[in-house]
This record gives C-alpha cells, sequence and structure tokens, in this order.
C-alpha cells in the first residue's frame, strides 16, 4: 500500500542527478577523483585521520575486523539489537560472536556494565553499534577495552556526525564504519566508509579493499604507476565515482537535513510526554545526534500487541517499522545462546515512527495522536 507518511524519504533533488551526470560524462566511473573527494570530505568532517570509501558498511565492517586482526578462536562482543550485518562481519573472519545486552528500554545501546560479564581469555573485541544515531556510553566501555586489550569497532551506520562529549562517533574506538544505503542520512543507494585514526590500519584497509593490489586503475591512467603486485588475498570493496559524487552533494546537505531532524525529535518527544504506556528512548541525551530514527517501546503487552499496534497505524496511512528483530533469535545464530532479557523485552516492543528533515509538525502531531489512539482507544 501507499503511506500517506512513508517511514523515510529520499533527500535527493537536482544536485545528485546532476553530479552522477557530470561523473558519466566525465568517462571515469570506477574508483576516482571523486572517491578521493569524498574520502577528504568525510576526514575534515569527522575530524578523523583516515577515510576510505567501500561498497557499503558490511564491507567496511569486514575490514574493521580483519584489520584488527580478528579470526577463527578469537571471540568478539557485540549487541544483539542490531542489523545482522554487525554480527556477520564478525563470523566472516571465523571469529565468534558473544552476544551482550542492552541497557535498556530507554538506552537501547550496549550495556558497559554488562561487558566485563563476557570476557574471558578468548575475547579480543567489542564491536560497538551507535543504535539510532544516540551514542553508545564510549567511556565505560573504552575502559572496559583498555583494561583487557580489546580492540573496538564502531558500528556508526546510524550517526554520520553524532557526537560523544564533543568526540564524533567512529572516531572513538580503534576503526568504524558508516552506511550510505538507501535509507540512511546519507544516501548513494549502496555505499559505505572504513575511518580509523590509526595510519596502518587505514593502509591495510586501502589495499584490502582492492584486490590487495599495490596501485589502483585510476592512479595508473593517471600515469603514477604503471604497473602493481598483490600483497595479500584483498576483496573487490571499491565504490564507483559515480556513487561517490551523489555522496559528495549528500555530505553537503547533511549538517541542515540534522539540524531539521533535530526539530522533529523536539516535537516528538514533547508530543509523547503525553502518550502513557510507552518509553522513549534516549529523552535525556543532550548531545548533537544524527536521529537516523524515532525509536518507541511500549511497556506492555507482547510482540503480538505491538504488531496489532502497527497495523493499526498502517491503516491510517502511516508507514512504521521495527529496529530490530534480535540478530541471536534467527536461524543461522541459534548455536549462540545469550541471555538477553532487555533485548528481548525491545525486540518484542519497539515500534519505529517516521523520520525525516520534511516531516512537518502537523504530521508529527498526526503520527503520535494516530499512536495514542491505538494504544488507548
Amino acid at each position: 500500500m501507499g503511506y500517506k507518511i512513508p517511514l523515510f524519504n529520499l533527500n535527493f533533488d537536482e544536485r545528485e542527478a546532476q553530479a552522477a551526470y557530470d561523473t558519466i560524462r566525465s568517462g571515469w566511473i570506477s574508483t576516482g577523483p571523486k572517491n578521493e573527494q569524498l574520502e577528504q570530505m568525510f576526514t575534515e568532517m569527522l575530524r578523523v585521520g583516515h577515510a576510505v570509501s567501500v561498497t557499503n558498511c558490511t564491507s567496511a565492517l569486514h575490514l574493521c575486523c580483519l584489520v584488527c586482526g580478528l579470526g577463527p578462536g578469537d571471540e568478539v562482543l557485540v549487541p544483539s539489537l542490531t542489523f545482522a550485518a554487525s554480527v556477520n562481519c564478525i563470523r566472516y573472519v571465523g571469529a565468534t560472536p558473544v552476544f551482550c545486552d542492552i541497557a535498556g528500554p530507554d538506552d537501547l545501546n550496549i550495556d558497559p556494565e554488562g561487558l566485563e560479564k563476557k570476557i574471558t581469555p578468548r575475547t579480543r573485541a567489542v564491536v560497538v553499534v551507535h543504535m539510532a544515531g544516540f551514542p553508545a556510553r564510549m567511556d565505560g566501555i573504552m575502559a572496559v577495552a583498555r583494561r583487557h586489550g580489546l580492540k573496538v569497532i564502531e558500528d556508526a551506520c546510524h550517526g554520520p556526525l553524532s557526537e560523544y562529549r564533543g568526540e564524533k562517533i567512529g572516531t572513538i574506538g580503534d576503526c568504524a564504519a558508516f552506511s550510505f544505503f538507501s535509507n540512511k542520512n546519507i544516501s548513494t543507494g549502496e555505499g559505505g566508509m572504513f575511518v580509523t585514526n590509526d595510519g596502518e590500519m587505514a593502509k591495510k584497509a586501502r589495499l584490502l579493499r582492492s584486490h590487495g593490489m599495490t596501485t589502483m586503475s585510476y592512479q595508473r591512467a593517471s600515469g603514477h604507476a604503471t604497473s602493481y603486485d598483490i600483497l595479500e588475498l584483498g576483496y573487490n570493496y571499491r565504490m564507483d565515482d559515480i556513487r561517490a559524487a551523489i555522496a559528495i552533494e549528500q555530505l553537503k546537505k547533511l549538517p541542515a537535513d540534522l539540524e531539521r531532524r533535530a526539530e522533529v525529535r523536539r516535537r516528538y518527544v514533547e508530543r509523547l510526554a503525553a502518550v502513557g504506556d510507552l518509553v522513549v528512548p534516549f529523552a535525556g541525551n543532550r548531545e548533537f545526534v544524527s536521529n537516523y530514527i524515532m525509536p518507541v517501546v511500549l511497556t506492555g503487552g507482547d510482540a503480538e500487541y505491538r504488531d496489532s499496534i502497527r497495523g493499526n497505524m498502517h491503516a491510517a496511512g502511516i508507514q512504521t517499522s521495527v529496529h530490530y528483530p534480535a540478530v541471536h533469535r534467527f536461524s543461522v545464530y541459534r548455536g549462540f545462546p545469550a541471555a538477553l532479557p532487555q533485548t528481548e523485552f525491545v525486540t518484542d516492543h519497539e515500534i519505529t515512527l517516521p523520520m525525516y528533515a520534511a516531516l512537518t509538525g502537523e504530521q508529527v502531531d498526526f503520527i503520535v495522536k494516530t499512536l495514542d489512539c491505538s494504544l488507548h482507544g
């Protein structure tokens, strides 16, 4: 069905179309000058040492695991309340995911206080997911990591330009991954970015991104190299210049888009305060964040009840979603059991409401009124 108010909208206009057209007309569409420009913009906006453009956030996460030296026999702490890619990347390198609980319905991020209980002599890293763009409690997480010599990988796919105590998320741990999927704050259809402040990690990620080759086609075509060697068994994780050109235009729009999303969230939080029987996660947050999605958590009922509320909202023309089905419940991960009471409660009670910069105050009011009526008749 078509929705009067969709879950998200695509913040595209003629600028993205023109950027793609100009790149096609340039005659160079694979990884080249637009990727270099995008990477430079990313390093400047995040105040991070290195950025490596890639095909998607999943490949960036895979590179994170590789440059952190993870492999068979290693254990990696990771939340279950996330998209499966955050966990799949651990399995790609043969390591073992150890699922950790979130703090609760008001904080959907991994609980630093529970991390230490999951550590064994085989633990080598932790994957931190900044849910909805709201920062996890990185001080506590980094303290645990330092005590136990763990690498910290930030899955920042929800949070371009989100901050934690004045630092951009994705720049606090050892390395991080960002997403340019179609419904993200920065959209190119598919695409992503690996970032780090570690020069050696960046060098290895750049090598592995392109088959382990010492030079790329653009360098050879530009006369900067005439041959190449293959140093490692790498991958084809290169972003093309058409998508990079689109991402550049998206980056230019990002600050204004996030400011407007903050206004939309403020109205949501204000209106939802009058609706009983739900929790608004991160309601007390005072950091600048991306507001990628707008989650609420019902306090009663079960998953079936939650789905009935969603059905009422869909009937009213409002699209909703669930972020996320718990990864440890998927068939492929049933061999990695975990007791995660907070995660399981949230995954059965969460509803994601529409969130994008173009939402009007009247639309937010209608969404909240419809939710209230669905809950209370």
